[in-house]
């Protein structure tokens, strides 16, 4: 193929057929003899598409609703949504007078907070997006973004002594489907420098085993405690609805994602890069017939479970919050016993 800058009609006199129109009236056409190119590709914009998938209308959470046409923005395409029940158009994005698209804000903010520095993150937005992002734009939406990045505060002190790429380690486990173990080192090494926090050290020994030695063949059984019936008594249990600050980061991350199966994960990320407490994502468990007896030996304890084999599963999202997070004779009963199994079963 050959880029040629003369009148389409030269061209054509010469056996040649324009595949493309020309650029600012130069005639400027992309050209092959003999045979005809394909048709051009979707334009950037065309897919880029926000909000194409959503079950409710964000005002009434009403069901009746039907697509309402698209609205162009410079950097995306946005569907829009129409509600029978409250008669109101609307789109699933709540993040208004933004120019560029909300999902390159908090790529930006996850880059930084992973210890980018502005220009690196800048450099790493422009190769993937092609969008150049002024730096002073760049420091808005980290001011603008504060109150749901709490990390913030702790940023410099927690990224001490780690490369950005080191910050965070991952592992992707085979466990019947796959998931993406990550720890992140900065905030577990913050948590552990504070003397109240002494009794999370066999925990933090736990979560680096589990990285390098986990014990795989005991998670490709059939007993996984997600999908178990355990006979838990959950009647005098309170359930109480929140509107929390977990919620309100799930409400913005949620707006970026076009394929749900995305959602657990895309979130799941962002919480581990920008708030205080998600200390990991995906950890692997496991309780052994063991370890249930000796949680049953514990006087006012009990666990309605089968012992007869070991349970499985995965914690979504592993948090560190202030208050009485490890007090009891269970807790440090399982804790010593973590301690004492440094090394998990091998495979």
């Amino acid at each position: 193929m050959i880029i040629w800058q003369y009148s389409s009609g030269a061209l054509r006199r010469f056996g040649f057929r324009p595949i493309s129109a020309g650029v600012q009236g130069l005639g400027e056409c992309l050209m092959e003899q003999g045979t005809r190119l394909s048709a051009p590709m979707e334009s950037a914009r065309r897919r880029r598409l926000v909000g194409s998938e959503i079950e409710r209308c964000i005002y009434c959470r009403g069901k009746s609703i039907r697509r309402e046409g698209l609205r162009q923005n410079k950097y995306e395409t946005i569907q829009l949504w129409y509600c029978k029940a409250c008669d109101r158009v609307f789109t699933p994005r709540r993040a208004k007078g933004r120019t560029y698209p909300l999902k390159i804000i908090l790529e930006s903010l996850m880059l930084y907070y992973r210890g980018a520095t502005r220009e690196a993150t800048i450099k790493t937005i422009r190769e993937r997006s092609g969008l150049a992002v002024p730096p002073r734009t760049l420091s808005s939406w980290i001011a603008d973004y504060r109150d749901l990045t709490a990390y913030a505060r702790m940023r410099d002190a927690a990224r001490a002594g780690f490369l950005p790429h080191r910050l965070v380690r991952s592992v992707r486990l085979h466990h019947r489907q796959v998931y993406r173990y990550c720890l992140h080192q900065g905030k577990l090494r913050a948590l552990l420098a504070m003397p109240e926090h002494a009794a999370y050290a066999p925990v933090a020994a736990y979560l680096y085993d589990m990285l390098s030695d986990c014990p795989h063949s005991l998670f490709v059984t059939e007993d996984r405690a997600s999908q178990g019936k355990m006979p838990f008594d959950l009647a005098g249990a309170p359930i109480t609805a929140k509107h929390n600050h977990a919620c309100r980061i799930a409400d913005l991350v949620l707006q970026t994602v076009t394929v749900n199966k995305r959602r657990h994960d895309e979130i799941q990320r962002f919480m581990l890069l920008t708030d205080s407490v998600t200390v990991a994502v995906e950890v692997p468990i496991y309780l052994t017939p063991d370890d249930i007896a000796a949680l049953r030996a514990i006087p006012g304890f009990d666990i309605p479970i089968s012992g007869d084999a070991t349970l499985t599963g995965h914690i979504d999202v592993l948090q560190s919050r202030s208050g009485p997070s490890i007090r009891g004779s269970a807790a440090r009963s399982m804790l010593s016993r973590w301690r004492s199994r440094r090394r998990p079963v091998s495979t």
